[in-house]
């Protein structure tokens, strides 16, 4: 029945050291030539391709910046950014709070300077940013019309709760607000969700499957459309109630292997 798994990285695949675990690597190993096995995710593509290689996948698709931008094999199959007027006011509206914005295209990261953030994503991803200011990265990017796919936010939490309170007055039906920590935010496209991720894929390069036909795991609130519309959504132990909520299975939490577990019960592994 299943032809297709979807796996969230961060928060459902890694382990507690950010690592994928020799159980997972073994189990994924095992069933990528007979399922199509896409890694999606809030991360940039190069912060993924060293757990696809990992996993031996490499072959298969990519769905980065929660759908943004879907690739295979570095083709691009589908991209969506944020227009450059809401990336002009958003960097407006953190002007008296001076939060860090992290700005991504495709590769490309940009962090204002090098600071307590920086370096934890940099642990976090395994990626490496260039720092510029965020007006500098905006001129550079309007002249080669490059739309962000993601914005990253961190900082104080007080700060960032306010900062979210005021995109969330003016951008709700322009920008998905993610909150994956209380310290974060991550901004997309309002068109773009991990669902619409998938569906690109099945339009343009896996045809004979459909929804019904894909195994997807997950943790956050970016993950509650897709596990909610596939075939068999998995919720770890540790996922958010709003994700436990609509997923179709369980299993155990990340620190515990829960994918791998749950993909050895599933397919007799």
């Amino acid at each position: 029945m299943y032809k297709l798994i979807a796996i969230d990285i961060d928060g459902t695949l890694l382990d507690k050291n950010k690592s994928v675990s020799q159980n997972t690597i073994k189990c994924i190993r095992a069933l990528k030539q007979d399922y199509k096995i896409v890694l999606i995710s809030a991360r940039m593509p190069k912060a993924m391709r060293h757990i696809q290689s990992d996993l031996g996948i490499t072959d298969y698709p990519i769905v980065a910046y929660n759908g943004g931008l879907v690739l295979h094999q570095n083709k691009i199959l589908s991209h969506t950014g944020i227009d450059f007027q809401t990336f002009s006011e958003i960097l407006q509206a953190n002007h008296d709070l001076n939060l860090h914005l992290s700005l991504y295209h495709n590769d490309e990261w940009f962090a204002p300077q090098k600071d307590h953030w920086s370096r934890r994503e940099v642990a976090n991803t395994k990626a490496e940013p260039e720092f510029k200011s965020n007006e500098a990265v905006l001129e550079d990017w309007k002249m080669y019309n490059k739309e962000p796919h993601k914005i990253m936010c961190m900082g104080d939490e007080s700060k960032v709760e306010q900062f979210y309170q005021r995109l969330s007055q003016h951008y709700n039906n322009k920008l998905h607000l993610y909150r994956s920590k209380p310290t974060y935010i991550e901004m997309a496209a309002m068109q773009i969700s991990k669902l619409s991720g998938l569906q690109v894929l099945l339009q343009k390069i896996y045809k004979d499957i459909k929804l019904d036909n894909i195994l997807a795991y997950g943790d956050n609130y970016n993950d509650v459309e897709m596990i909610n519309k596939v075939g068999l959504g998995v919720a770890v132990e540790n996922a958010k109630d709003e994700v436990k909520a609509v997923a179709d299975d369980y299993t155990q939490s990340n620190i515990e292997h829960g994918v791998a577990n749950h993909l050895q019960k599933l397919f007799n592994l």
